[in-house]
């Protein structure tokens, strides 16, 4: 029996490690699942819990307003530890890039237990962008013993950083897994604004962000949708406002007074997959975004410079438009070219087939992962 401790805080992370704690639950001859939440998020956290289906074994709760991502690790390496000395885990999984992976993951090393790092490998190759995603990424792979690459890129990464090849294992992303299990056809929008779109119009869905495009990028951003919903006012524009204060305001007060663009509140994460599935035309610096608008057939435009995930580019399902002048251009040309609009939106996903958790579960049952002495004692 192998004891597996999940440490996740954010939105993003549940939704990545909830199919692979499915995966673990359906099968308990050979795993005992846990689940420490530290908290990192909130509100956002526990719409996606409750999603899946999912129960913390412990919450660390650590969230705090204006928390910095100093913070977030120090509680987290202050707190976690206590948690793992009780549960004795065999593995901790740790996923993705944010302060709860990295400090969780050094957290588990301190403590000698083996640590299994879903979504290794994404690589931007600049340390500031995303900032600091691409930090923490680089941290956690040589805590990790266990390296789950998503693609064959994230995976060439590793082994060109001295990662051995027999620890890492090449899965697709467990994004695809959530977001398969979670689409309906039938299904109708809860949230009023959203319920009240005009079907015969095209959407374009919105999102943005990241801690780097604070300031002027995320201005000039704002800015080239109020000028796509000028000139193209056949066209409905959403944009769900994330909770950071500092985002909120640059978006309200430049695309509140324009009547195309809805702003409105995160939405849970089943109504957000229906509307990514919904839009004609996506434009995002989300990562996970990246990769689940290639599986709902849906072109993404990337509001980055850089990204960590260029199977996408690569591929044609994804453009990248960084923060400025590039966006409207880019926008137009998918919107008034219909087969420009085909091809992005036929490209092929490079992001998996929907089993990503089953081998990672099959990976971890495979066991030869363990210290030489062997599992912990019962």
């Amino acid at each position: 029996m192998i004891r597996v401790l999940s440490v996740f805080g954010t939105r993003p992370e549940a939704i990545k490690l909830a199919p692979v704690v499915r995966a673990l639950a359906q099968r308990p001859a050979h795993f005992e699942s846990r689940i420490c939440l530290t908290g990192q998020h909130r509100e956002m956290l526990d719409q996606v819990m409750g999603v899946f289906g999912l129960r913390a074994d412990r919450d660390l709760a650590l969230m705090s307003p204006g928390q910095s991502p100093a913070e977030v690790a120090s509680r987290v390496l202050v707190a976690l530890p206590p948690v793992l000395r009780e549960l004795r885990p065999d593995l901790v999984l740790v996923q993705g890039d944010t302060m709860t992976t990295f400090a969780a993951a050094f957290a588990a090393q301190l403590e000698r237990i083996p640590v299994g790092h879903v979504e290794a490998g994404l690589r931007s190759g600049d340390r500031w962008n995303p900032f600091p995603e691409e930090l923490n990424r680089r941290l956690v792979t040589p805590l990790a013993r266990l390296h789950f690459a998503p693609t064959g890129t994230a995976r060439a990464a590793l082994l060109a950083e001295g990662v051995p090849e027999d620890e890492i294992h090449l899965t697709g992303n467990t994004a695809i897994d959530a977001l398969l299990e979670t689409l309906r056809p039938d299904y109708r929008f809860l949230d009023p604004a959203l319920a009240a779109l005009d079907a015969s119009r095209r959407l374009v869905l919105v999102t943005t962000h990241r801690r780097e495009s604070f300031g002027a990028p995320l201005r000039a951003i704002c800015a080239a949708v109020r000028e796509l919903a000028r000139l193209r006012p056949d066209c409905d524009f959403v944009l769900p406002m994330h909770p950071n204060p500092e985002v909120r305001a640059s978006v309200r007060e430049i695309l509140g007074p324009v009547a195309q663009v809805r702003l409105i509140e995160p939405v849970a994460y089943r109504e957000f997959c229906q509307l990514m599935a919904r839009a004609y035309l996506i434009l995002t610096d989300s990562g996970g975004i990246q990769e689940e608008a290639p599986a709902l057939d849906v072109p993404v435009l990337v509001l980055r410079e850089v990204t960590e995930r260029p199977e996408g580019v690569a591929a044609g399902a994804a453009r990248l438009v960084g923060t400025g002048r590039k966006i409207v251009p880019a926008a137009l040309e998918l919107l008034d070219d219909r087969e420009a609009h085909r091809r992005m939106a036929s490209a092929r996903n490079p992001y998996g087939d929907g089993k990503a958790a089953l081998r990672i579960a099959d990976a971890i049952a495979a066991g030869d992962w363990c210290a030489p002495d062997g599992l912990r004692a019962a």
